[in-house]
């Protein structure tokens, strides 16, 4: 644990606080309201289930038990209208704002559907909480805003040309918070996440991230489909990463906010690396799977590779990711052995 989330956790813990989780039914906004609510904390949660689940609460629930679940208030509601997210705000201190429509697949075949979430929703989210001057605003931001630059690794302040509505959408929020940081002055800060992974992230769908679909394969005996010839390669970050970058955020010292930064692990994984370590961790749980890879056709608008640059994040949020791509296996995988079955 870095020194500085060491910090942050024992301040939080002396002097609780009052947070937003927007989709907090969803695979990251769940991990951070579980980890939010142990820590003491009171959490106000907003989510529409539109992809998130209501199973995703329970297991919370259960997890932290009923003491601090009674910290939690949930509001179903939609970010689209600005009503629920004024009401949402009410009275909280921190803003994570985790909802959205993911998945660049989604957005090229509804890409009004997309625009209107993640671009209307979160005008309206930045309006609530500049009015109700919150402490903080910290956004998931995505690594699909770097588009077709090919420079490795990717670097904060040089992106590309969007390959997706999906990063056109995410690009837009980046420039709405810059612009009310300089006519409002209403801080934020941006977090571009790199293919996220860890439990409670749903395998099902046409639109399923690539670990729990093929592990969800794996379980089963199922075939696992590879987009392209698997040297396509991406900078995996587990989850325990990412929420450690969003409470960094939210306590950042003032020279770290109204910024963006890469959340990731910094390194490349490939595919063809990745069906092995999910191969060997899933063996490692008492479950072998012994059938070779289908390869298929490359995906619509997928970069072909893709690493973060993370030294801004340590430098202005002493962000120091403790778990690599397989570390991070080995922790969730009883996870999803578990509930994947």
């Amino acid at each position: 644990m870095s020194t500085r989330y060491q910090e942050v956790t024992q301040s939080l813990q002396a002097d609780p606080k009052t947070w937003l989780v927007t989709g907090c039914a969803g695979f990251i906004g769940s991990n951070l309201l579980e980890t939010l609510l142990v820590m003491g904390q009171k959490v106000v949660g907003l989510d529409n289930f539109a992809t998130g689940h209501q199973y995703n609460l329970d297991e919370v629930r259960n997890s932290v038990g009923s003491g601090h679940w009674a910290d939690f208030t949930f509001i179903e509601g939609d970010i689209r209208d600005l009503d629920t997210c004024r009401k949402a705000v009410k009275g909280v201190d921190h803003v994570l704002h985790q909802a959205a429509l993911g998945s660049v697949p989604r957005s090229l075949n509804d890409p009004i559907t997309t625009n209107a979430v993640n671009v209307d929703g979160f005008l309206n989210m930045l309006v609530a909480a500049r009015d109700e001057k919150v402490l903080s605003f910290v956004y998931a931001a995505s690594s699909s805003t770097y588009g077709d630059h090919q420079d490795l690794p990717k670097v904060e302040d040089r992106i590309g040309r969007p390959l997706s509505p999906y990063a056109v959408t995410k690009y837009v929020n980046e420039l709405y918070a810059d612009v009310f940081a300089r006519a409002y002055g209403f801080g934020s800060i941006g977090l571009r996440y790199f293919n996220v992974f860890g439990k409670r992230q749903d395998p099902n769908g046409a639109y399923a991230a690539v670990i729990p679909k093929w592990i969800a394969a794996m379980i089963r005996g199922e075939d696992v489909i590879v987009n392209g010839d698997g040297e396509t390669s991406r900078d995996f970050c587990f989850i325990e990463n990412v929420v450690q970058a969003n409470l960094l955020a939210a306590l950042a010292q003032p020279a770290g906010v109204n910024q963006v930064y890469n959340v990731a692990y910094n390194a490349r994984t490939s595919l063809n690396e990745l069906f092995d370590y999910l191969a060997q961790a899933l063996g490692n749980n008492g479950i072998v799977y012994d059938k070779q890879p289908i390869y298929g056709d490359f995906r619509a608008g997928d970069v072909r590779h893709s690493q973060a640059d993370i030294s801004k994040a340590k430098e202005l949020l002493g962000y120091e990711p403790l778990h690599n791509v397989v570390q991070g296996l080995e922790v969730s995988m009883p996870w999803y052995t578990q509930f994947l079955r």
